[in-house]
């Protein structure tokens, strides 16, 4: 894989994450108004199928194989309802966090979760074991989302010492 083609995608990947809080807040003004979290995560997810729709019929994707619908097993199709869960949680506890609360809590969540996925090949991905760099690494995050979350406490609880 070329340099250009690596950097694309680190950059695709970062816009895929940089749309996570503008989605969180978005849905969270329109559970307020809509009067409930899962009535705006039914919207967004509404929202989006109205949106690929199209984009699927301008690229002229050919149908999926009925064979493999049919044949597929139930775990394949579990990404829906963790997608709803995503939304809805979303929805609900931005208003108690903050959009950069969240999403470093979030992001900590999937960082953990990865590195089970990739450690043991889970679902067919490729297998990276859990290593001493990989989990210092999964620290600093973690203590980075401590410092996202916590740093106006802390910085009060400082202020009271000095």
């Amino acid at each position: 894989m070329s340099a250009l083609h690596w950097a694309g995608l680190l950059l695709l990947a970062a816009v895929a994450g940089a749309v996570v809080p503008f989605q969180s807040a978005i849905n969270t003004n329109l559970a307020r108004g809509l009067g409930h979290p899962l009535w705006a995560t039914l919207a967004s997810l509404l929202v989006s199928v109205l949106v690929l729709l199209p984009v699927i019929a301008a690229l002229r994707l050919p149908l999926p194989s009925l064979a493999f619908i049919g044949k597929a097993p139930l775990w394949m199709w579990a990404g829906g309802a963790f997608g709803v869960c995503f939304v809805a949680l979303a929805v609900m506890l931005v208003p108690k966090l903050g959009a950069s609360g969240f999403v470093a809590l979030a992001l900590a969540g999937q960082v953990l979760a990865s590195m089970v996925l990739d450690h043991f090949g889970l679902f067919g991905l490729l297998e990276k074991q859990l290593t001493l760099p990989r989990v210092f690494g999964a620290v600093l995050l973690m203590a980075g989302v401590v410092l996202i979350q916590f740093s106006p406490a802390l910085e009060k609880s400082a202020t009271a010492v000095g």
